[in-house]
Protein backbone atom coordinates (compact mmCIF):
# COMPACT_ATOMS: atom_id res chain seq x y z
CA UNK A 1 0.00 0.00 0.00
CA UNK A 2 2.00 3.30 -1.01
CA UNK A 3 0.20 6.59 0.24
CA UNK A 4 -0.26 9.47 -1.53
CA UNK A 5 0.28 13.15 -1.55
CA UNK A 6 -1.81 15.22 -3.98
CA UNK A 7 -0.70 19.30 -4.11
CA UNK A 8 -3.21 20.49 -5.77
CA UNK A 9 -6.38 17.85 -5.60
CA UNK A 10 -9.31 20.19 -7.21
CA UNK A 11 -7.84 21.06 -10.09
CA UNK A 12 -8.21 19.05 -13.67
CA UNK A 13 -4.75 16.77 -12.56
CA UNK A 14 -5.95 16.14 -9.19
CA UNK A 15 -8.83 15.41 -9.99
CA UNK A 16 -7.68 12.70 -12.56
CA UNK A 17 -5.35 11.25 -10.08
CA UNK A 18 -7.85 10.05 -7.57
CA UNK A 19 -9.54 8.97 -10.97
CA UNK A 20 -7.01 6.49 -10.87
CA UNK A 21 -6.24 5.73 -7.55
CA UNK A 22 -9.89 4.86 -7.05
CA UNK A 23 -9.77 2.33 -9.03
CA UNK A 24 -6.80 0.43 -7.11
CA UNK A 25 -8.17 0.90 -3.68
CA UNK A 26 -5.21 -1.98 -2.50
CA UNK A 27 -2.29 -0.14 -3.76
CA UNK A 28 -2.76 3.48 -2.78
CA UNK A 29 -3.95 5.26 0.14
CA UNK A 30 -4.56 9.52 -0.05
CA UNK A 31 -2.58 10.56 2.51
CA UNK A 32 -3.14 14.16 2.55
CA UNK A 33 -4.93 16.47 0.01
CA UNK A 34 -4.58 20.63 -0.95
CA UNK A 35 -6.63 23.15 -2.95
CA UNK A 36 -6.82 27.04 -3.32
CA UNK A 37 -10.20 28.36 -3.25
CA UNK A 38 -12.41 25.21 -4.11
CA UNK A 39 -13.30 24.14 -0.70
CA UNK A 40 -16.48 22.12 -1.10
CA UNK A 41 -15.09 20.29 -3.64
CA UNK A 42 -11.67 19.63 -1.25
CA UNK A 43 -14.63 18.20 1.62
CA UNK A 44 -16.07 16.32 -1.30
CA UNK A 45 -12.64 14.78 -1.63
CA UNK A 46 -11.89 14.63 2.01
CA UNK A 47 -15.38 12.36 2.58
CA UNK A 48 -14.39 10.07 -0.20
CA UNK A 49 -11.20 9.14 0.50
CA UNK A 50 -10.65 10.06 3.98
CA UNK A 51 -7.00 11.71 4.07
CA UNK A 52 -5.11 12.18 7.22
CA UNK A 53 -4.72 15.66 6.27
CA UNK A 54 -6.23 18.33 4.00
CA UNK A 55 -4.10 21.91 3.16
CA UNK A 56 -5.55 24.90 2.60
CA UNK A 57 -4.67 28.64 1.68
CA UNK A 58 -5.99 30.82 4.73
CA UNK A 59 -6.76 30.49 8.17
CA UNK A 60 -10.23 31.94 7.11
CA UNK A 61 -10.35 28.95 4.69
CA UNK A 62 -9.08 26.55 7.29
CA UNK A 63 -12.18 27.66 9.41
CA UNK A 64 -14.58 27.12 6.73
CA UNK A 65 -12.58 23.93 5.97
CA UNK A 66 -12.90 22.79 9.30
CA UNK A 67 -16.53 23.40 10.02
CA UNK A 68 -17.61 21.27 6.90
CA UNK A 69 -15.69 18.56 7.63
CA UNK A 70 -17.00 18.14 11.35
CA UNK A 71 -20.53 18.11 10.13
CA UNK A 72 -19.91 15.30 8.09
CA UNK A 73 -18.06 13.20 11.13
CA UNK A 74 -15.11 13.36 8.77
CA UNK A 75 -11.44 13.04 10.86
CA UNK A 76 -9.27 15.21 8.42
CA UNK A 77 -7.01 17.23 9.68
CA UNK A 78 -6.76 20.70 8.48
CA UNK A 79 -3.37 22.27 7.33
CA UNK A 80 -2.67 25.92 6.42
CA UNK A 81 -0.52 27.57 3.73
CA UNK A 82 3.15 26.79 2.39
CA UNK A 83 4.17 25.01 6.07
CA UNK A 84 0.71 22.91 5.49
CA UNK A 85 1.90 21.49 1.80
CA UNK A 86 5.78 21.53 2.96
CA UNK A 87 4.59 19.60 5.74
CA UNK A 88 2.54 17.23 3.39
CA UNK A 89 5.11 16.47 1.06
CA UNK A 90 8.04 15.79 3.58
CA UNK A 91 6.18 13.39 5.69
CA UNK A 92 8.20 10.20 6.28
CA UNK A 93 4.92 8.04 5.83
CA UNK A 94 4.39 9.33 2.13
CA UNK A 95 5.36 7.41 -0.50
CA UNK A 96 4.30 9.38 -3.44
CA UNK A 97 3.94 12.53 -3.93
CA UNK A 98 1.69 14.48 -7.11
CA UNK A 99 2.88 18.24 -7.66
CA UNK A 100 -0.39 19.36 -9.61
CA UNK A 101 -0.34 22.70 -8.14
CA UNK A 102 -0.61 25.28 -11.06
CA UNK A 103 2.12 28.20 -10.75
CA UNK A 104 5.25 28.95 -8.77
CA UNK A 105 3.35 28.51 -5.44
CA UNK A 106 4.28 24.97 -6.34
CA UNK A 107 7.97 25.13 -6.56
CA UNK A 108 8.96 25.34 -2.67
CA UNK A 109 6.58 22.17 -1.49
CA UNK A 110 8.05 20.59 -4.52
CA UNK A 111 11.44 20.75 -4.27
CA UNK A 112 10.86 19.83 -0.05
CA UNK A 113 9.66 16.48 -1.38
CA UNK A 114 12.55 15.82 -3.93
CA UNK A 115 14.93 16.76 -0.81
CA UNK A 116 12.88 14.18 1.62
CA UNK A 117 13.21 11.80 -1.41
CA UNK A 118 10.17 11.03 -2.59
CA UNK A 119 8.71 9.72 -6.12
CA UNK A 120 7.83 13.03 -7.21
CA UNK A 121 5.11 12.88 -10.15
CA UNK A 122 5.73 16.59 -11.77
CA UNK A 123 2.83 18.23 -13.00
CA UNK A 124 4.04 21.70 -12.16
CA UNK A 125 6.40 22.28 -14.82
CA UNK A 126 6.62 26.35 -12.78
CA UNK A 127 8.95 24.34 -11.08
CA UNK A 128 11.71 23.66 -13.58
CA UNK A 129 10.85 26.43 -15.84
CA UNK A 130 11.74 28.95 -12.48
CA UNK A 131 14.65 26.84 -10.78
CA UNK A 132 15.60 24.17 -13.13
CA UNK A 133 19.53 24.30 -12.01
CA UNK A 134 18.56 24.02 -8.38
CA UNK A 135 15.72 21.72 -8.45
CA UNK A 136 17.62 19.40 -10.94
CA UNK A 137 20.53 19.77 -8.70
CA UNK A 138 18.56 18.41 -6.15
CA UNK A 139 16.68 15.67 -7.59
CA UNK A 140 20.72 14.00 -8.67
CA UNK A 141 21.62 15.11 -4.85
CA UNK A 142 18.37 13.13 -3.38
CA UNK A 143 17.30 9.57 -3.51
CA UNK A 144 13.85 11.05 -5.20
CA UNK A 145 12.78 9.43 -8.51
CA UNK A 146 10.88 11.92 -10.76
CA UNK A 147 8.73 10.92 -13.41
CA UNK A 148 7.34 13.81 -15.50
CA UNK A 149 2.97 14.46 -16.21
CA UNK A 150 2.62 16.74 -18.42
CA UNK A 151 1.30 14.30 -21.66
CA UNK A 152 4.65 15.52 -23.62
CA UNK A 153 7.03 15.14 -21.21
CA UNK A 154 5.80 11.37 -19.89
CA UNK A 155 5.93 10.83 -23.68
CA UNK A 156 9.12 11.81 -23.94
CA UNK A 157 10.37 9.47 -20.43
CA UNK A 158 8.38 6.84 -22.52
CA UNK A 159 10.46 7.29 -25.57
CA UNK A 160 13.60 7.64 -24.33
CA UNK A 161 16.45 4.81 -23.47
CA UNK A 162 16.94 4.69 -19.75
CA UNK A 163 19.28 6.25 -17.90
CA UNK A 164 20.83 6.83 -14.02
CA UNK A 165 20.95 10.43 -12.43
CA UNK A 166 23.44 12.93 -13.93
CA UNK A 167 24.08 10.95 -17.44
CA UNK A 168 23.55 11.87 -21.00
CA UNK A 169 21.37 9.62 -23.32
CA UNK A 170 22.92 8.25 -25.78
CA UNK A 171 22.00 8.33 -29.62
CA UNK A 172 19.45 11.29 -29.30
CA UNK A 173 19.20 13.43 -32.13
CA UNK A 174 16.44 15.86 -31.14
CA UNK A 175 13.00 15.82 -29.04
CA UNK A 176 10.05 16.42 -30.30
CA UNK A 177 7.26 18.35 -28.74
CA UNK A 178 3.89 18.00 -30.12
CA UNK A 179 1.80 20.62 -29.80
CA UNK A 180 -2.65 21.09 -30.49
CA UNK A 181 -2.25 24.16 -31.66
CA UNK A 182 -4.90 25.53 -29.40
CA UNK A 183 -7.95 26.65 -29.72
CA UNK A 184 -6.89 29.50 -32.49
CA UNK A 185 -5.12 27.73 -34.72
CA UNK A 186 -4.84 29.58 -38.03
CA UNK A 187 -5.96 33.02 -36.57
CA UNK A 188 -4.58 36.35 -37.57
CA UNK A 189 -2.97 38.65 -35.11
CA UNK A 190 -6.40 40.78 -36.04
CA UNK A 191 -8.59 37.94 -35.44
CA UNK A 192 -7.34 37.19 -32.23
CA UNK A 193 -7.15 41.05 -30.87
CA UNK A 194 -10.94 40.38 -29.83
CA UNK A 195 -11.04 36.97 -28.33
CA UNK A 196 -12.37 36.76 -24.78
CA UNK A 197 -11.04 35.38 -21.78
CA UNK A 198 -14.69 32.68 -22.21
CA UNK A 199 -13.05 31.71 -25.58
CA UNK A 200 -9.79 31.19 -24.88
CA UNK A 201 -10.75 28.71 -22.07
CA UNK A 202 -12.12 25.99 -24.14
CA UNK A 203 -9.31 24.01 -25.49
CA UNK A 204 -10.10 21.50 -28.28
CA UNK A 205 -8.73 18.07 -26.61
CA UNK A 206 -7.89 19.32 -23.41
CA UNK A 207 -10.04 19.35 -20.42
CA UNK A 208 -7.59 22.27 -17.99
CA UNK A 209 -7.94 24.78 -15.46
CA UNK A 210 -8.21 28.14 -16.63
CA UNK A 211 -4.97 29.64 -16.91
CA UNK A 212 -3.42 26.50 -18.51
CA UNK A 213 -6.03 26.62 -21.32
CA UNK A 214 -4.97 30.67 -21.78
CA UNK A 215 -1.36 29.45 -22.09
CA UNK A 216 -2.57 26.69 -24.34
CA UNK A 217 -4.49 29.46 -25.89
CA UNK A 218 -1.35 31.76 -26.48
CA UNK A 219 1.14 28.61 -26.98
CA UNK A 220 2.72 30.36 -24.22
CA UNK A 221 2.59 26.29 -22.28
CA UNK A 222 4.65 24.98 -25.20
CA UNK A 223 7.53 27.33 -24.73
CA UNK A 224 7.24 26.47 -21.10
CA UNK A 225 7.31 22.61 -21.82
CA UNK A 226 10.38 23.38 -23.94
CA UNK A 227 11.87 24.68 -20.76
CA UNK A 228 11.16 21.75 -18.85
CA UNK A 229 12.19 19.46 -21.13
CA UNK A 230 15.67 20.85 -21.87
CA UNK A 231 15.72 20.48 -17.60
CA UNK A 232 14.31 17.29 -17.59
CA UNK A 233 16.09 15.43 -20.41
CA UNK A 234 19.56 17.44 -20.09
CA UNK A 235 18.73 18.55 -23.37
CA UNK A 236 19.61 22.00 -24.93
CA UNK A 237 16.98 24.20 -26.26
CA UNK A 238 18.48 24.02 -29.95
CA UNK A 239 17.95 20.14 -30.24
CA UNK A 240 14.13 20.19 -29.02
CA UNK A 241 11.65 21.23 -31.70
CA UNK A 242 7.96 21.74 -31.64
CA UNK A 243 5.20 20.42 -33.56
CA UNK A 244 1.94 21.23 -34.14
CA UNK A 245 -0.79 18.02 -34.19
CA UNK A 246 -4.02 19.06 -33.84
CA UNK A 247 -5.32 15.36 -32.87
CA UNK A 248 -3.34 15.17 -29.62
CA UNK A 249 -2.81 11.54 -30.16
CA UNK A 250 0.86 11.65 -30.53
CA UNK A 251 2.07 13.11 -27.22
CA UNK A 252 5.91 13.58 -28.39
CA UNK A 253 8.08 12.19 -30.26
CA UNK A 254 12.29 11.38 -29.91
CA UNK A 255 14.33 11.63 -33.19
CA UNK A 256 17.49 9.42 -32.69
CA UNK A 257 20.71 9.48 -34.79
CA UNK A 258 19.95 6.28 -36.85
CA UNK A 259 16.95 8.01 -38.53
CA UNK A 260 14.36 5.88 -36.27
CA UNK A 261 12.00 8.48 -34.80
CA UNK A 262 9.69 6.61 -31.45
CA UNK A 263 6.17 8.51 -30.87
CA UNK A 264 3.81 7.53 -27.47
CA UNK A 265 0.44 8.00 -28.45
CA UNK A 266 -2.96 7.37 -26.88
CA UNK A 267 -6.25 8.67 -26.63
CA UNK A 268 -5.79 12.82 -25.01
CA UNK A 269 -6.73 11.62 -21.37
CA UNK A 270 -4.05 12.67 -18.51
CA UNK A 271 -5.13 9.35 -16.25
CA UNK A 272 -2.81 7.85 -18.84
CA UNK A 273 0.30 9.44 -18.15
CA UNK A 274 -0.95 9.51 -14.66
CA UNK A 275 -1.47 5.84 -14.00
CA UNK A 276 2.44 5.29 -16.08
CA UNK A 277 3.86 7.34 -12.90
CA UNK A 278 2.25 6.07 -10.01
CA UNK A 279 2.83 2.44 -11.06
CA UNK A 280 6.64 3.37 -12.72
CA UNK A 281 8.55 0.94 -13.26
CA UNK A 282 5.19 -1.55 -13.45
CA UNK A 283 2.06 -0.47 -15.82
CA UNK A 284 -1.51 -0.59 -14.76
CA UNK A 285 -4.85 0.37 -15.54
CA UNK A 286 -6.25 3.95 -15.96
CA UNK A 287 -9.88 3.97 -16.99
CA UNK A 288 -8.45 5.30 -20.36
CA UNK A 289 -9.79 4.32 -23.70
CA UNK A 290 -8.14 1.75 -26.09
CA UNK A 291 -6.71 3.95 -29.23
CA UNK A 292 -8.93 2.92 -32.42
CA UNK A 293 -6.21 3.67 -35.07
CA UNK A 294 -8.78 2.68 -37.86
CA UNK A 295 -11.58 5.15 -36.48
CA UNK A 296 -8.97 8.05 -35.69
CA UNK A 297 -8.25 7.81 -39.67
CA UNK A 298 -5.30 10.13 -39.99
CA UNK A 299 -3.01 12.52 -38.19
CA UNK A 300 -1.74 15.63 -39.07
CA UNK A 301 1.37 17.75 -38.87
CA UNK A 302 2.07 21.75 -38.87
CA UNK A 303 4.90 24.01 -38.04
CA UNK A 304 3.93 26.86 -35.06
CA UNK A 305 3.43 29.89 -35.77
CA UNK A 306 5.34 32.24 -33.63
CA UNK A 307 4.26 35.39 -35.51
CA UNK A 308 0.75 35.47 -34.71
CA UNK A 309 1.21 33.99 -31.70
CA UNK A 310 4.29 35.88 -30.17
CA UNK A 311 4.55 34.21 -26.65
CA UNK A 312 6.17 30.80 -28.38
CA UNK A 313 8.99 33.26 -29.53
CA UNK A 314 9.23 34.91 -26.21
CA UNK A 315 10.15 32.24 -24.40
CA UNK A 316 12.20 30.12 -26.60
CA UNK A 317 13.92 33.74 -26.34
CA UNK A 318 14.03 33.24 -22.39
CA UNK A 319 15.20 29.42 -22.93
CA UNK A 320 17.97 29.96 -25.09
CA UNK A 321 19.11 33.48 -22.49
CA UNK A 322 18.65 30.89 -19.58
CA UNK A 323 20.12 32.34 -16.38
CA UNK A 324 16.77 33.41 -14.04
CA UNK A 325 15.35 34.64 -17.70
CA UNK A 326 12.91 31.93 -17.46
CA UNK A 327 11.54 32.67 -13.87
CA UNK A 328 11.01 36.37 -14.73
CA UNK A 329 9.45 34.99 -18.26
CA UNK A 330 6.79 32.65 -15.99
CA UNK A 331 5.75 35.26 -13.35
CA UNK A 332 4.95 37.71 -15.99
CA UNK A 333 3.22 35.34 -17.49
CA UNK A 334 1.34 34.37 -14.57
CA UNK A 335 -0.01 38.25 -13.95
CA UNK A 336 -0.81 39.15 -17.73
CA UNK A 337 -2.73 35.61 -17.89
CA UNK A 338 -4.56 36.77 -14.95
CA UNK A 339 -5.33 40.04 -16.03
CA UNK A 340 -6.70 39.15 -19.39
CA UNK A 341 -8.86 36.51 -17.24
CA UNK A 342 -9.88 39.37 -15.19
CA UNK A 343 -10.69 41.83 -18.56
CA UNK A 344 -8.19 44.16 -17.47
CA UNK A 345 -6.29 43.51 -20.82
CA UNK A 346 -6.88 41.99 -24.06
CA UNK A 347 -5.81 38.78 -25.30
CA UNK A 348 -2.82 40.38 -27.70
CA UNK A 349 -1.40 42.29 -25.17
CA UNK A 350 -0.34 39.26 -22.68
CA UNK A 351 2.64 38.99 -25.20
CA UNK A 352 3.39 42.59 -24.91
CA UNK A 353 3.41 42.88 -21.29
CA UNK A 354 5.77 39.91 -20.70
CA UNK A 355 7.90 41.01 -23.34
CA UNK A 356 8.17 44.50 -22.07
CA UNK A 357 9.34 42.80 -18.59
CA UNK A 358 12.13 40.64 -19.96
CA UNK A 359 13.39 43.45 -21.74
CA UNK A 360 13.52 45.46 -18.58
CA UNK A 361 15.29 42.78 -16.37
CA UNK A 362 18.41 42.72 -16.01
CA UNK A 363 19.54 38.71 -15.68
CA UNK A 364 21.42 36.60 -13.07
CA UNK A 365 21.91 33.15 -12.14
CA UNK A 366 19.75 32.47 -9.30
CA UNK A 367 21.66 30.49 -6.60
CA UNK A 368 19.50 29.98 -4.39
CA UNK A 369 15.20 29.59 -3.98
CA UNK A 370 15.76 32.81 -2.39
CA UNK A 371 17.26 34.34 -5.17
CA UNK A 372 14.71 32.34 -7.44
CA UNK A 373 12.18 34.37 -5.60
CA UNK A 374 13.30 37.74 -5.82
CA UNK A 375 13.11 37.39 -9.12
CA UNK A 376 9.72 36.17 -9.57
CA UNK A 377 8.66 38.73 -7.11
CA UNK A 378 10.51 41.63 -8.79
CA UNK A 379 9.02 40.17 -12.16
CA UNK A 380 5.71 40.21 -10.83
CA UNK A 381 5.87 43.64 -9.46
CA UNK A 382 6.93 45.32 -12.83
CA UNK A 383 4.43 43.31 -14.80
CA UNK A 384 1.72 44.91 -12.57
CA UNK A 385 2.90 48.05 -13.04
CA UNK A 386 3.03 47.41 -17.02
CA UNK A 387 -0.47 46.38 -17.08
CA UNK A 388 -1.82 49.24 -14.41
CA UNK A 389 -0.92 51.95 -17.33
CA UNK A 390 -2.85 49.78 -20.51
CA UNK A 391 -5.66 48.21 -18.61
CA UNK A 392 -8.97 48.97 -19.76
Amino acid sequence: MKLVTILGSTGSIGESTLDVISRHPDAYRVFALSCNSNIEKLVKQCEKFKPDYAVVTSSESAILCSGLLSTKNIQTEVLVGIDGLNAVAVDDAVDIVMSAIVGAIGLEPTLCAVNSGKKVLLANKESLVMAGHLFMQAVNASDAILLPIDSEHNALFQCLPAMTKGDKFSGVKKLLLSASGGPFRGKSMEQLEAVTPEQACVHPNWNMGKKISVDSATLMNKGLELIEASWLFSMPPEKIDIVVHPESVIHSLVQYVDGSVLAQLGNPDMRTPIAHALSWPDRMTSGVDDLDLIELGRLNFESPDPVNFPCLRIALEAARVGLDAPAVLNAANEIAVQAFLDRRIGFTQISEVIEDTLDATIFNEPESLAAVKDSDTKARIHTQKLISKIER
